[in-house]
């Protein structure tokens, strides 16, 4: 997650240094060419208070989720980027261009909050309880309340997190069944 979060510091200074270049990775919506920055945009911010308000909620509910496992939280990460991009390019105002890692950030604590729920592991939820306190005021950056604020990308974020944890929920138990295989008679050599 460290490693993650200097990425994005580099990329600011990156974009701070050419002039904002990297701002063209942010999503416009409804334009059929920006599909293709659905993933970039997670990547780019657009000032450093901007990507200050995401570094500790992005390392400290990072770090929560890839305890699983970092296949699992890669998958996780990437289903919630998908969500909350193709959120965004679907609902955001015409002619604004969206960026930030806050739409992971929702998603992940989405995750986080129902995982233990639908794995049904007791340590999982108590984590996503835990996290829902600390967190939990962060629901209202889901609402369209603050100009300037993609509630979109959040919103969609949070729904990405809710069907990561679905999509890569645990199997239950150690009991596993085996596909029933189809009776074959065996024939005797002799027999009818």
């Amino acid at each position: 997650m460290a490693g993650w979060v200097a990425l994005l510091w580099v990329l600011e200074i990156i974009d701070t240094a050419s002039g904002h270049a990297l701002d063209t990775f942010g999503i416009t919506p409804r334009e059929p060419g920006e599909l293709r920055d659905i993933v970039p945009a997670a990547f780019v911010h657009f000032g450093f208070g901007h990507l200050a308000a995401n570094s500790v909620p992005l390392l400290v509910l990072g770090f929560l989720a890839a305890l699983s496992g970092i296949r699992r939280f890669l998958g996780v990460v990437a289903m919630i980027i998908v969500v909350s991009g193709l959120g965004v390019w679907l609902t955001a105002p015409a002619h604004s261009v969206t960026g930030g890692v806050s739409g992971v950030i929702f998603g992940l604590f989405g995750y986080l909050l129902i995982r233990g729920f639908v794995d049904r592991r007791v340590g999982d939820i108590v984590l996503g309880l835990v996290v829902g306190l600390i967190y939990g005021s962060i629901l209202w950056g889901a609402l369209p309340t603050t100009s300037g604020i993609s509630w979109q990308a959040h919103l969609f974020g949070l729904l990405g997190g809710v069907i990561a944890a679905l999509a890569f929920r645990r199997s239950r138990g150690g009991v596993r069944i085996r596909p029933v295989r189809p009776f074959t008679p065996v024939r005797r050599p002799g027999a009818p």
